[in-house]
């Protein structure tokens, strides 16, 4: 147990020192060279006003949160399921994967409003629906290249034992898929969180964080603007380090597997 928490810290003390750092340097340098607070707020004051604003910011955060959360649980799904039916079907793959870049090629400011036309301007749908099609794309490529990239030999041997395409993909080609899919996770989590609340400032309800930073920002309120700011912040970094400790207790349970790569 001391060694885990002696690791735990090892790992939690670099990037809390280099925040710690990045926020007296700001705060220095707004106090030393007077910026004005419509230009750059201090941290001091984006902290009295999350303070402020606690109730209003946790509740954007919420909405853009559970959004996220829907849109990139969705993704994931749709993308695992796709990849494996195009692992299955190779002119299944061939006719998908230029669809999939056709729509992750499209940016985000067409796509919404598209969406919001589609359904109704009081539901979330619009801006779940943004997210799993960001997250879809990331998880395809990756599951997919995880999935295809299986050693030969392993495959040979497979087949040597008369296993069935079946056996082969449940006993060589899952596993080896399976950092390639965390991998993925880690990139798309913070990833739906972005998208989410980008999704926000092309219509829809005005309730999450999006809508948040846009109304203070119009009023000039830049100290709440970037309070909603750290909440998103908050909340992407949330996501990445579930993400990261979701592949670690399964790391952990399955035991040490080859690391797989991913593609953005």
């Amino acid at each position: 147990m001391t060694n885990r928490v002696a690791s735990t810290l090892g790992v939690l003390w670099p990037p809390v020192l280099f925040g710690v750092l990045f926020l007296g340097a700001w705060e220095f340098i707004v106090w030393f060279w007077g910026i004005e607070q419509f230009l750059l707020p201090a941290p001091s004051a984006i902290w009295s006003a999350l303070a402020e604003e606690i109730g209003a910011v946790w509740e954007a955060t919420y909405v853009t949160g559970a959004n996220a959360l829907v849109g990139l649980l969705l993704g994931v799904a749709l993308g695992v399921a796709m990849s494996f039916v195009m692992m299955r079907f190779r002119i299944f793959n061939d006719l998908a994967t230029p669809l999939a870049v056709a729509l992750n090629a499209i940016p985000i400011i067409v796509i919404v409003p598209v969406l919001n036309n589609m359904f109704s301007i009081s539901t979330e749908v619009p801006r779940r629906l943004m997210v799993m099609l960001i997250v879809f794309f990331i998880v395809l490529v990756n599951v997919s290249k995880g999935l295809r990239q299986v050693q030969p030999l392993h495959v040979e041997l497979m087949r040597s034992y008369a296993a069935s395409p079946w056996t082969v993909m449940v006993k060589t080609r899952i596993p080896n898929a399976v950092p390639f899919l965390f991998t993925a996770v880690k990139i798309a989590a913070p990833a739906a969180v972005v998208t989410a609340f980008v999704a926000e400032y092309f219509g829809g309800r005005q309730n999450g964080i999006g809508y948040g930073i846009t109304s203070s920002a119009a009023t000039s309120n830049n100290d709440v603007t970037w309070a909603y700011v750290a909440g998103a912040c908050a909340l992407g970094v949330t996501f990445f380090t579930i993400s990261v400790g979701l592949e670690k207790t399964t790391v952990r349970q399955a035991g040490p597997r080859r690391p797989g790569g991913a593609t953005t």
